[in-house]
């Protein structure tokens, strides 16, 4: 999964690459500081695996939208 900062549906390249690159450095930070590693470019992905717990993937979740929110 990845989340892309743009107003339109990511279908693609061409999409994917008129969203906000900016926008995404600056969500990455506010996760990161939330002591989530998430993939530092907006053209990579994060993966949810075995190893990780309903904890961790519920303390992700919420990170993940206070990063949104801070943004």
């Amino acid at each position: 999964m990845t989340p892309f900062f743009t107003a339109g549906e990511v279908t693609g390249w061409d999409s994917a690459s008129k969203s906000d690159t900016r926008l995404f450095a600056a969500f990455f930070q506010k996760i990161l500081k939330e002591g989530i590693y998430w993939p530092p470019s907006q053209f990579e992905a994060a993966f949810v695996s075995l190893a990780h717990s309903e904890e961790d993937i519920d303390a992700t979740i919420d990170a993940f939208f206070r990063a949104l929110k801070a943004v």
